[in-house]
């Protein structure tokens, strides 16, 4: 039994529920760790000074959120003269389904990166569990040709956990899907503030 599953068997009146889930939300941002979403971050600032590429990439809900965080990141620092190229590699459905009609759905995130990844990028994988095989398959080729890998996941992180170079985990027991997109969701506009306010810092010391 999760803590979902729990929090409902003991308290099944919608605003009991309510006051455990938004507790536990609380309690599993109090165990995140702050210098691994500052690492994150580096590997991103990082890629804006040598002007690399971001792909984020993820499934379902984590497909959500990594449209979410290109556009935070990419539009939302209005850093239009140093930007931070940003990319989700989930939005375009008709190159999605090409790939996994005649490829395999495993593929999709792969073949993509095969055609614009260049050695320097970063790959920020999205996901729960941490075992999406085209996730796991993705941020292997990404570690293979020469890119900064960082993965956000929850439950005990998975396969993309051990593999990525940077990592921001949610430990959550099996199944808690809701919390830990929630917590991605938050680290997106953690991250997002953080380098919106560092752009127009650097215009402020610049003007």
């Amino acid at each position: 039994m999760n803590n979902l599953e729990r929090m409902f068997a003991e308290k099944p009146q919608p605003a009991d529920f309510a006051r455990s889930y938004l507790d536990h939300i609380a309690a599993l941002l109090a165990r995140i760790d702050e210098k691994e979403i500052a690492a994150f971050i580096g590997a991103l600032t990082d890629a804006r000074e040598r002007g690399a590429r971001i792909f984020f990439i993820g499934n379902g809900g984590s497909a959500a959120t990594a449209s979410h965080f290109a556009n935070d990141v990419g539009i939302g620092c209005r850093a239009w003269t140093r930007p931070f190229r940003a990319t989700s590699l989930t939005d375009n459905v008709p190159v999605m389904t090409a790939i996994a009609n005649d490829y395999g759905y495993e593929h999709i995130f792969t073949l993509q990166l095969k055609t614009i990844m260049s050695p320097g990028d970063v790959v920020v994988a999205i996901s729960a569990s941490g075992n999406s095989p085209n996730v796991v398959n993705a941020v292997e080729w990404a570690n293979e040709n020469g890119a900064t890998t960082v993965a956000l996941t929850g439950f005990d992180g998975g396969k993309v956990r051990t593999a990525a170079k940077i990592a921001v985990h949610v430990p959550t027991l099996k199944g808690e899907y809701g919390p830990v997109e929630d917590v991605h969701m938050i680290l997106d506009h953690l991250v997002g503030a953080f380098l919106m306010h560092l752009c127009r810092a650097e215009v402020g010391v610049n003007a």
